[in-house]
């Protein structure tokens, strides 16, 4: 008796559990000042929850809409979480959020606590079975939301939409794509990151998060974005923010790297819209953004999301459009003069855009592929990402890149390394650290199809059958052959970066295809070029001997990666360079193996510069007697330049000079002053 007793309070506990709980004094009469702040907070939320949902309605940004309704809500759901429609605003909000997954538990109590709770409850049981990938399910549900709905306004379009994608998921789903899809942990954190950029080579990335920083957090707790870089060595670093001026106090959104790395698109808050910037990297540092041309950031609209073309002259962007309704689309313009920067009024890619928001987009650097994230088009659900390709100037129909790289999530931003073996995204799946997290994409290439092997068993044929080998006639693929060409320009000496300008030059044609810069700080440089030509390469820098040099790519060589290090002779008189690589044995002036190959650049200076005359000069610490150390400091010089001469170098050009402890460089007092100003250094004293 006592058991079942038992089982029936049970069971009426769990009945009432599951029953709705409006917000009313009857059911809360202990505690009216709780259901009064709780209603009160309730009512400050459907405040912004109207504003997001009116945005939502109309394809335009819902900003913090949404995320500040749920700080409302949330006040009340501890109050009382047993209520169908809080549940349910809680899940929309959720729904409209950089973490969707989190919708599914609440519109599931929602459902389960007062089916008929909102009007608007199947299309979202629909969209929380559709993050699940339950396709079917989401598209009954979808379908009797489309019964019932009987609004004279365009709402349905998202709906059509809604069930067109669960289609698509399980077609895609079941024919996914050859590649890996991997989260990226060192890069991501429970916050949003976002809008990754790679350089061509693929070694260097710039991207976006909301992660804490130095700044103070919004009302809501969340900080702004910030620009960030990371470099690949084994794996991908602990992203850092960019050195310089680049980002503010408001949300700073990168949006593409140059193919040479030398500048960056982003978009950043400007007067209460959002326009587009551009940064130049000066050594290690990003200069402050300057806003672009009137005619691409406007002073009416919001401007986001832009990329380079491969050549530079043009430039691609999305904008709001908040006339048809259709959220942003993806706009172009071109410049009559690079030098001059004057941009053209901006015109609307057609062919690509859709009904509903469109981008970011990312233009590989040949030139003829388009990547394009997008609300529209055969998706999959939330952003997908597609690829136009440029056929006789025109930009065709986008289509989807199919599973894995797309989900019924968020799957935005493309960045692709100059091959297309990789690539990186961003998304907010199941499965993240939390938000949106930075994915890589590894595409396998084209399936290799076995060889099939028949056998003859002839009877003259049994011992030796005859093999008949069919192999398929192969495909000619058609696709543009590009090599990256990186590398830094050193002093060939110090090994300290030069800053130098590179010209490279289309033997065949003599005519120059590319002048650049190199790094001040790094001596960096990259750039990609076509296959089948043989190419000139000259570097100039101030002081410095003139190098070139020519190089051949064949034609058909893909994925090719030319690395060099272009050692530059210093012939500055003046100039002058301690020799850190140079050994001695302690106390003595016997020259260590190790000293070679420092030596043997010094030769090849001379031999490059014929009329270079220098002075190697010895010096020491202040530790022991004065005259010692003048005296071994003398005798370092004149091993090195008895060096110089066994290796063919005219006694004429050299002098020798021991410095003792007299010209120190760093202080004497610890032990790395007295590192540094043990050294051997030559100077050049006339040319």
């Amino acid at each position: 008796m006592k058991k079942l007793l038992t089982l029936v309070v049970i069971g009426l506990t769990t009945n009432l559990f599951a029953q709705n709980v409006d917000f009313k004094s009857a059911n809360f009469k202990d505690d009216k000042e709780g259901l009064k702040a709780a209603t009160t907070a309730i009512d400050k939320g459907d405040e912004f929850y109207k504003v997001g949902m009116e945005a939502v309605f109309a394809v335009q940004d819902f900003g913090t809409n949404f995320k500040s309704a749920l700080m409302e809500y949330e006040k009340a759901q501890k109050f009382n979480p047993n209520n169908a429609l809080l549940n349910y605003k809680i899940g929309v909000c959720h729904a409209n959020s950089t973490n969707p997954v989190l919708s599914i538990p609440y519109i599931k109590t929602a459902q389960k606590l007062d089916p008929k709770c909102d009007p608007f409850l199947d299309f979202y049981l629909g969209y929380t079975s559709q993050l699940e990938g339950k396709y079917d399910e989401a598209s009954k549900y979808y379908t009797v939301f489309e019964t019932e709905y009987k609004k004279a306004d365009n709402f349905m379009k998202f709906v059509n939409q809604r069930k067109k994608q669960c289609v698509t998921a399980k077609k895609f789903e079941a024919s996914p794509v050859r590649c890996w899809v991997d989260n990226v942990p060192t890069l991501n954190t429970e916050n949003d990151e976002i809008a990754p950029s790679i350089s061509t080579d693929g070694s260097e990335m710039i991207l976006s998060s909301n992660r804490p920083n130095s700044h103070e957090p919004n009302a809501l707790g969340i900080y702004d974005y910030e620009i960030y870089s990371s470099s690949l060595l084994e794996n991908w670093s602990t992203p850092t923010k960019l050195q310089g001026p680049i980002n503010s106090n408001n949300d700073d959104i990168s949006n593409c790297l140059s193919y040479d790395g030398t500048k960056m698109l982003l978009h950043r808050d400007a007067g209460g819209q959002t326009d587009i910037f551009e940064s130049k990297l000066k050594g290690n540092e990003w200069s402050d953004p300057k806003i672009l041309s009137i005619f691409i950031s406007t002073d009416k609209n919001n401007e986001r999301y832009a990329c380079y073309n491969e050549d530079g002259w043009k430039i691609y962007f999305c904008r709001d459009n908040d006339v048809r309704e259709t959220g942003s689309e993806v706009m172009f313009s071109g410049m009559q003069n690079k030098m001059k920067q004057d941009f053209m009024i901006a015109t609307m890619l057609t062919g690509v855009n859709s009904k509903f928001n469109d981008g970011p987009i990312y233009i590989h650097i040949d030139g003829e592929s388009m990547y394009i994230a997008s609300e529209g088009h055969e998706g999959m659900g939330g952003y997908d990402i597609f690829l136009s390709k440029k056929v006789q100037g025109q930009w065709t129909t986008p289509v989807n890149m199919g599973y894995p790289i797309n989900s019924p999530y968020d799957d935005f931003f493309f960045a692709s390394t100059a091959n297309g073996k990789f690539a990186y995204i961003s998304s907010n799946r199941a499965g993240g650290k939390g938000g949106y997290d930075i994915y890589k994409v590894t595409f396998w290439g084209p399936e290799k199809k076995p060889i099939s092997e028949t056998e003859d068993y002839l009877l003259a044929s049994i011992v030796m059958p005859v093999k008949d080998h069919t192999i398929e006639k192969s495909v000619e693929v058609k696709k543009k052959s590009l090599t990256v060409f990186k590398g830094v320009t050193i002093d060939a000496i110090s090994r300290k970066a030069v800053e130098a300008q590179i010209e490279i030059t289309d033997n065949a044609t003599g005519k120059v295809i590319e002048t650049f810069t190199t790094n001040s700080a790094t001596g960096k440089f990259i750039i990609t070029l076509n296959s089948g030509k043989n190419y000139g390469i000259a570097v100039k820098a101030p002081g410095y001997l003139f190098h070139s040099e020519n190089f051949d790519i064949p034609e058909g060589s893909a994925d090719n990666l030319v690395n060099k290090v272009i050692e530059l002779k210093n012939i500055a008189i003046g100039s002058k360079i301690a020799l850190r690589n140079i050994f001695f044995d302690v106390n003595k002036a016997t020259l260590r193996s190790e000293s070679n190959a420092e030596l043997e650049r010094l030769v090849q200076l001379m031999k490059d510069v014929p009329g270079l005359k220098i002075e190697i000069s010895g010096h020491t610490d202040n530790t022991g007697s004065a005259t010692l150390n003048e005296t071994l400091s003398q005798q370092r010089a004149e091993a090195v330049v008895a060096y110089l001469s066994q290796k063919g170098v005219s006694a004429s050009r050299m002098t020798a000079k021991g410095y003792g402890s007299s010209k120190p460089i760093a202080s004497n007092n610890n032990e790395d002053g007295k590192q540094q100003n043990r050294r051997t250094e030559f100077e050049i004293k006339g040319n």
